[in-house]
This record gives C-alpha cells, structure tokens and sequence, in this order.
C-alpha cells in the first residue's frame, strides 16, 4: 500500500464515529495501528536535518529500558508522524508498536503451523502451542492499550479507578511477556531450520517492545503515585 492510499484510507476511518465503546476503542487501536504500517511502509521516509523534538525526547526515554537501541529504532519511527513529548504519549507509542509486533508475528505463525500441519510435520504442535501463547500476546496487548485509553478519560481521575487501569495495564504487558517467553522455551536448539529461527527472532521482538512499554508506562504512571 503506498503513503497516498495509506493517508486515504486513513482519512475514511478516522471520520466514522462507532456507537458503542467497544467499537470506539477498537477504531482507535486500529487507527494508531495503521498509522504505524502507513509509516513503515512509505518508500521514501521523511528526511530531518536535525534532531526533532520527539526524537531527542524518544532517545533519552529509551535509555532507561532494557533494550534501548530497539526503542529508539521503532519509537523514532512513531514520531515521523506524531508528536511524541510526553510520557503518555511515549507510553501509548510502545503499547501500540508492542501489540503492532504481537499481530505481525502471529500472522506469520499462522501461515507457519499451516503449512506443517500440511505436511503433517513432527514440529506442529510446537508450534502450534507457541502460536496460541502469542494469541494470548496480542489479546494482552490488545487489552493494555485500551486500559492506558480508559486511564486519560476524566471519570478515572478518582484516586481508585487510576490505581485500578495502572494496576490492570502492568498485569496485561507483564502477562504478555510470559506468553511470549514460554513461547520461546520451545525452541532451546540451535540446529533450526529457517521458519523456526525466523519466529523465535519475532518472538523474542515481542517480548523485547513489551519489556521496553511496561518500563515506559511506569514512567508515566509515576505521576500518579503520591
């Protein structure tokens, strides 16, 4: 899809206005989700000539998660399109690229355990069990990014409902994070052949921009804390 048809498409979502919740929150991931493959996928990115605000923000935030090189790399990307210079905004930049990365790699799984279970491969339910662990990935996510939404509505300013959405987002990410490590367990070897190698590097991405989120929520959530 080029930028143009992106920005089209884009344009014809975000003027829809569902009537439930439910319907409302899954427009606005899916929104911020095509955002991010609009922006991956344009085939001349915009060319700065110097740091932008969100990038020298986005670089000094990333420093304090455990794989930073990778936050910069993906957050940057983010803020080619969006303004990104506050920690809530930070915050809602990582869930969303972590449960970006979550879908990615479970559709290519799909098309994996597929394929085995055509052959009728001794590796089938490996994988299988792996993809529904990431199953479990993207509705966690899923389920983090709408929290972190419920969290800015103004009903939530009351003391126990934000303990409750902060209380709900670290439970999703962390849970998330297990998923994709168990998933990981299952391909102790080496001696993989190319499908199998290329989702235990997914994988391990997931789990990574989920460690990296969870440690940008904090850093927003901490203006809550007494």
């Amino acid at each position: 899809m080029s930028s143009t048809q992106c920005l089209t498409y884009f344009l014809s979502l975000s003027i829809l206005q569902p009537s439930t919740l439910m319907a409302r929150l899954s427009l606005f991931i899916l929104l911020l989700l095509l955002s991010l493959v609009c922006i991956t996928g344009a085939e001349k990115p915009a060319r700065f000539p110097r740091r932008s605000r969100s990038r020298a923000y986005i670089e000094n935030a990333c420093t304090k998660t455990l794989y930073p090189s990778l936050c910069i790399q993906y957050l940057s990307v983010s803020a080619n399109s969006m303004t990104i210079q506050t920690p809530q905004q930070l915050a809602q930049a990582a869930l969303s690229v972590s449960l970006y990365k979550a879908l990615q790699t479970r559709t290519f799984m799909l098309k994996v355990v597929k394929e085995l279970k055509a052959r009728k491969s001794r590796d089938y339910q490996s994988v299988k069990d792996c993809l529904d662990q990431i199953g479990n990935s993207v509705d966690q996510l899923s389920q983090s990014v709408g929290e972190l939404h419920r969290l800015e509505r103004p009903d939530a300013e009351g003391g126990d409902n934000v303990f409750w959405h902060i209380s709900n987002v670290e439970t999703f990410v962390s849970s998330a994070m297990t998923d994709a490590s168990t998933c990981l367990d299952g391909f102790p070897g080496r001696n993989m052949d190319k499908s199998r190698a290329m989702i235990k590097a997914k994988v391990l991405n997931v789990a990574q921009t989920a460690s990296n989120a969870l440690a940008l929520f904090h850093r927003y959530a901490a203006k809550y804390k007494p």
